[in-house]
C-alpha cells in the first residue's frame, strides 16, 4: 500500500524535471508553429491537439520516454500538422480530404431530416443551440449550421448569393 502514493523521491524529481522541461519545449514549439497549431478548425486539427496532449502525458509519466524523443514527437506531429494545412491551403484534394464541410441543419425555421440524419444531430440538440443563442423559437432561425468542429451556428438571417456566408454550406438551396 506504501507504493500507492509514494514510491521514491527520484520518480517525484523526474516528473518535476521533464515535466517542466517538456511543457516549456512545447510552448516554444507551438509559438514558433503558429496560431494554426492549436486551433479547432476542423476534426484533423483536434485529433492533432489530442496526440500532442498524450505524447506530453506519456513523457510526464512513462520512464522509458526519454525526454529527448518526447520533444521530437511534438515537433513530428506540429511539422506533419503544418504540412497538411500548407497542402490543404494550396491543393483543393487535399483540402477535401482532411476538412469536412459544414452542414445545414435547418433553414428558413424548417429542419433539415436528411441532413440532420446523416450528421446524427436531433432536433432537441438544435434547440438546444437556439436557447443557448437567446433564440426562442426555431420559426426565428434563419439557418442553424453543424460547423467541422462540431459546433452549432445559428443565423437569424441567411441572405443568398456568393457572398453569403451559407455558400459554401452543403445542403444550401441554391
Amino acid at each position: 500500500m506504501e507504493q500507492f502514493f509514494f514510491s521514491n523521491w527520484t520518480s517525484l524529481v523526474r516528473t518535476i524535471v521533464i515535466g517542466t522541461l517538456a511543457y516549456a519545449s512545447l510552448i516554444l514549439l507551438l509559438r514558433i508553429s503558429g496560431k494554426r497549431t492549436l486551433s479547432k478548425m476542423n476534426a484533423f486539427d483536434f485529433v492533432v491537439t489530442v496526440a500532442m496532449g498524450s505524447v506530453l502525458a506519456t513523457v510526464l509519466l512513462n520512464k522509458s520516454v526519454p525526454l529527448l524523443d518526447g520533444i521530437l514527437a511534438f515537433g513530428l506531429l506540429i511539422g506533419l500538422q503544418f504540412a497538411i494545412t500548407w497542402l490543404a491551403v494550396r491543393y483543393k484534394a487535399v483540402s477535401q480530404l482532411v476538412k469536412a464541410e459544414p452542414t445545414l441543419l435547418v433553414y428558413q425555421g424548417q429542419y433539415q431530416h436528411k441532413a440532420m440524419r446523416t450528421e446524427r444531430v436531433t432536433e432537441g440538440e438544435i434547440l438546444a443551440g437556439l436557447r443557448e443563442r437567446g433564440i426562442s423559437s426555431l420559426t426565428e432561425a434563419a439557418a442553424v449550421v453543424l460547423e467541422t468542429d462540431g459546433t452549432l451556428n445559428v443565423l437569424r438571417q441567411a441572405p443568398n448569393g456568393s457572398q453569403s456566408a451559407l455558400a459554401p454550406v452543403s445542403g444550401m438551396p441554391k
